[in-house]
């Protein structure tokens, strides 16, 4: 496999672009998306086995069970961030090793019951939270140290309603390749 096909198998819906500007219509397209992971995402693994669980999405890439697990991580993560932007001035983020997570007993769990759950309780209250947001408060800022910049609270909405359809698009090619790289 040549390292265009891969970086497509890596990114299949692209890299995320905000918008200049942002307008409300992205906003509430952002929070509709990351309303409804839970649902779309509990529709396509539901119904899977612990050997379909384990397929990867690329080669060399995380499992069907370890995106799952990763999402509830990384979208409680984020929720934390938002609550820090909304209350503090400023604030700092904690960044932390996805892949490191991702390969601890939580995160290679053939259950997703407790990762779903977790997302559909986390995707209520974070929809909640991001639909009563001011033109103001959406302005708010966080330093991610990691990227060594700020990230309004608007365009972090975006960016994981973009992570949402990015890792929903990986468990599809898990399931469209059945394992097979």
């Amino acid at each position: 496999m040549n390292t265009e096909d891969l970086n497509h198998l890596k990114y299949p819906i692209g890299k995320f672009v905000k918008p200049e500007p942002i307008l409300e219509s992205h906003i509430l397209e952002w929070i509709e998306t990351i309303e409804e992971l839970p649902k779309q995402l509990s529709k396509l693994t539901n119904h899977l086995l612990a050997d379909e669980l384990n397929w990867p999405y690329r080669p060399g890439g995380w499992t069907i069970k370890q995106v799952v697990h990763h999402l509830a991580d990384s979208h409680i993560n984020s929720f934390i961030r938002f609550k820090w932007t909304l209350t503090e001035d400023l604030p700092t983020i904690k960044p932390y090793f996805e892949d490191r997570w991702a390969k601890l007993i939580d995160g290679n769990d053939n259950d997703l019951s407790s990762s779903l759950s977790l997302l559909t309780g986390l995707h209520t209250k974070w929809s909640m939270l991001l639909k009563s947001l001011s033109n103001e408060e959406l302005k708010l800022e966080f330093i991610h140290p990691e990227h060594g910049k700020r990230f309004s609270l608007e365009e972090t909405i975006g960016l994981y309603a973009w992570h949402s359809k990015h890792h929903l698009k990986h468990i599809e090619q898990a399931l469209k390749n059945q394992g097979k790289f």
